[in-house]
């Protein structure tokens, strides 16, 4: 309890300030805390940031299967490739090292968040490929400045991918503009290579029977699905090595722990396992305990999007 907190003289001014003065210091004490444990642990950088980060890429079997899928989907000129999953499972960092790695006759437009009706995404879509129209084109006009595009950048040589994260959010007048544009075509090859990445909804909206002629032109699906106990294990020790550390920072059943309250999702393992890190500092815990994690879990710190410490799967 803080002191004076009985007086019945202090006013609201002085609660305000006095409650600032604890948001400083309790913001100053988890910087510290972040360095302490970088200290303790003899790591070089955060090992489990939030930020998709693709040095920190793990190679699960499920992370491999869907890489192969969208290198697969613009390797072959395929229409439309579709990759879902829950939030937090890898998608945008899978994105990421593709951007990186993709060979140079490609050209790789990305949007997400795309919002409007028709007309609308067709602005998106062009400003992703770095095409220019007049302020005042219509549908045709931007339709017209698309196949142009696609024509000119065949002809050089190049193959013309347009990813778009969190596809989830498109209406069905917004899929089947998309599925307009991937029906431009050499008349051998197709000139538009769609990539839709979203949430599992993603498939189901796909699915309805207004959007049936979309759906055929999918040529292929994959659900990146959670990570294994073994895996969650293994991308733990991948992160702390990759920040400079060993495979002793956890305790073999912290790791199952961690695994238990995270469902094997890799952003709640960051979270959680991050914390687990500034309780073992602050205590001077190494390799870190089972019983840490659960205490982290327990203190309400690590909340999982569905209840603060609430156990996601077993």
């Amino acid at each position: 309890m803080l002191s004076g907190s009985d007086d019945p003289r202090r006013s609201a001014v002085g609660e305000e300030q006095e409650a600032e003065s604890a948001k400083v210091h309790i913001g100053s004490d988890i910087v510290t805390a972040s360095d302490m444990y970088l200290d303790f642990f003899g790591l070089t950088e955060r090992p489990f940031s939030l930020v998709p980060d693709p040095d920190f890429l793990f190679w699960s079997d499920r992370h491999r299967a869907a890489f192969a899928i969208l290198e697969y989907g613009i390797v072959t000129r395929s229409p439309i490739t579709v990759l879902t999953g829950e939030i937090g499972v890898g998608k945008t960092t899978l994105l990421q090292h593709m951007l990186h790695v993709i060979e140079e006759n490609t050209t790789v437009g990305l949007i997400s968040n795309a919002q409007g009706g028709r007309g609308e995404l067709a602005r998106w879509v062009l400003n992703a490929l770095s095409v220019k129209v007049e302020r005042g084109a219509d549908y045709v006009d931007m339709y017209q400045a698309l196949q142009d595009h696609l024509v000119d950048e065949y002809t050089e040589g190049r193959r013309v991918a347009l990813v778009i994260d969190e596809a989830q959010n498109l209406s069905v007048e917004a899929l089947e503009e998309l599925r307009l544009m991937t029906n431009i075509n050499s008349g051998k090859d197709e000139l538009l290579q769609l990539i839709l990445v979203g949430q599992p909804e993603l498939r189901s909206r796909i699915m309805r029977p207004e959007l049936q002629q979309f759906a055929q032109r999918v040529v292929a699906a994959y659900h990146l699905g959670a990570l294994s106990a073994e895996a969650t294990a293994d991308y733990i020790c991948h992160r702390i090595r990759h920040a400079g550390g060993n495979d002793v920072v956890f305790k073999p059943e912290a790791l199952v722990e961690i695994h238990r309250h995270t469902g094997g999702i890799p952003r709640l393992i960051n979270k959680l396992a991050e914390f687990c890190l500034v309780y073992g500092a602050l205590s001077e815990e190494s390799p870190i305990s089972a019983e840490t994690v659960r205490q982290v879990v327990g203190d309400g710190v690590f909340i999982t999007g569905f209840g603060a410490g609430e156990r996601v799967a077993e």
